[in-house]
């Protein structure tokens, strides 16, 4: 789910609400007003009792504002984007786990500059089914859904069927997954081979 919770400040949230929706048939796009009531009546299907929630973002998007409002009372300190560089200020330095008062548990985070992803093939392969069904159909196995002939990917972003903005999404975000879990195997493998050196060292040191 993407939420825009300042929908007080914007004039039109609408483009904002369909760029967000266009990401995946699945997700779930609304705008609202994180002060007073609006968080409990528009996210209450997702706050049963047993449920976690988790809300990620920059600082001063009113992740814990949002907070406040599912909570009913201000327990979390907020505070506002800076005007000199319209960034938020790091109000909540770390986690904290919340209970509403129907027994759903609420995760209020610090604001994030990047998010990468590691080991996530299979959840990226099930955002972009459509796209993943596609390759598996191309001439070749190894097909990079560029310019090789029999690519059923870009035949299908030819004949329309496929936005050239989410095709770019999709091969970004592959680039991205494979990039990092490949470091973070060369990590493995060097914490290993360290391992490794110092069990020898400490094996010739007892001698």
């Amino acid at each position: 789910m993407i939420v825009q919770t300042k929908a007080d400040l914007c004039t039109g949230p609408s483009p904002y609400l369909t760029a967000a929706s266009a990401i995946s048939d699945r997700v779930i796009a609304l705008a609202l007003n994180a002060l007073g009531a609006a968080p409990r009546d528009r996210l209450g299907d997702w706050c049963k009792p047993g449920q976690t929630l988790a809300f990620l973002g920059s600082s001063g998007v009113g992740k814990s504002t949002l907070t406040n409002g599912l909570i009913g009372e201000t327990s979390i300190a907020t505070s506002d984007i800076r005007e000199d560089d319209a960034k938020g200020r790091h109000t909540t330095t770390r986690r904290q786990l919340h209970m509403l008062p129907n027994g759903c548990a609420v995760l209020d985070t610090p604001g994030m500059r990047e998010l990468q992803l590691t080991d996530v093939e299979s959840g990226i392969a099930d955002l972009f089914e459509d796209i993943s069904s596609l390759a598996k159909q191309c001439r070749f196995s190894d097909c990079q859904h560029d310019s090789e002939p029999g690519c059923a990917v870009q035949a299908a972003r030819s004949q329309g069927d496929i936005p050239s903005d989410r095709l770019a999404r999709w091969r970004k975000l592959l680039a991205e997954e494979r990039f990092n879990s490949a470091t973070l195997a060369q990590r493995r493998a060097d914490d290993k081979a360290l391992q490794k050196r110092i069990r020898a060292f400490q094996k010739h040191k007892n001698r």
